[in-house]
């Protein structure tokens, strides 16, 4: 093989995975351009994450913020589908990995979708104000097609266990004070809280913001696109799911179902019945 066929060869193999995420050769590692012993030790790992997600470093107070969200969501206990699944995984004598694998695949679009949803949801709003449109109108407007089109939950609103998610209030508080440091503007916070308050109104009574609605201003404030949200709350999430497939490994029991052994499920088949004689036909 000639110089120039290996030239070419390895300009194809150099092409055959393009990023713009990561350099690396032999003791060589830079991320985003910067060194990675650069970054060691000076940068916070939500800071990391927004320099690999938006190819720039943060400032501290957005990296703040991006932490806090992320803190906010880290467990529901095992009520929640992706805790129990780790702890029943880790029961059935699997790795830390495949029990936190098999959380974290159940994390779709009703059980850990929510945010992605609601930060659209805003976002739509907020298209429609930047087209001069008033909050008021927007949210309504919104709200309208919504309940001809869509239907369900409005998404951000209501949880299953809490009348009001604990999580929720704090978040907008927090919210609210980096806008007030002009950290963020807090149009998204002025959003949501205009959502709550005309879904109150039709409804008759307060539905109050959730974890998802609330960490969806917080991504929304910050910049980031909704289908990024999910995978930062897969990110957080992460944190419980990795807590509860450890502790539950350092225990006895195995394969651990979602009931306990004297709680049985309903049985809705068939009654009890014989075989048929040999040669007999069904039906």
């Amino acid at each position: 093989m000639s110089d120039a066929e290996k030239q070419s060869g390895r300009e194809r193999g150099e092409h055959w995975w393009q990023t713009g995420i990561i350099e690396m050769s032999p003791g060589v590692i830079r991320l985003r351009g910067y060194e990675i012993q650069d970054l060691i030790g000076r940068v916070s790992f939500p800071a990391m994450i927004w320099l690999m997600l938006r190819g720039e470093l943060p400032s501290e107070d957005q990296a703040a913020l991006l932490g806090i969200a992320l803190g906010a969501a880290v467990d529901h206990g095992p009520q929640a589908p992706s805790i129990a699944i780790a702890r029943m995984a880790a029961t059935c004598g699997v790795g830390i990995n495949s029990a936190m694998a098999s959380a974290i695949n159940v994390l779709g679009d009703v059980h850990g979708g929510a945010g992605e949803q609601a930060l659209s949801f805003y976002g739509d709003i907020a298209m429609a104000i930047d087209g001069e449109a008033a909050l008021g109108d927007a949210v309504s407007a919104r709200l309208d097609r919504f309940f001809i089109e869509e239907k369900g939950y409005v998404p951000g609103l209501g949880h299953r266990f809490h009348p009001v998610d604990p999580r929720a209030p704090r978040l907008l508080e927090l919210t609210r004070e980096f806008a007030a440091r002009g950290v963020v503007n807090g149009r998204f916070a002025d959003i949501a809280e205009a959502v709550e308050a005309q879904v109150a109104r039709r409804k008759g009574k307060v539905i109050p913001l959730n974890i998802d609605g609330a960490t969806a201003v917080i991504y929304g404030e910050l910049g980031f696109p909704p289908p990024l949200t999910r995978g930062l709350f897969v990110l957080s999430r992460s944190v419980g799911i990795l807590a509860h497939a450890w502790e539950q490994s350092q225990q006895s029991e195995r394969n651990k179902g979602p009931l306990p052994r004297e709680w049985l499920w309903a049985y809705t088949g068939m009654p009890a019945r014989p075989l048929p004689e040999e040669g007999a036909t069904s039906g």
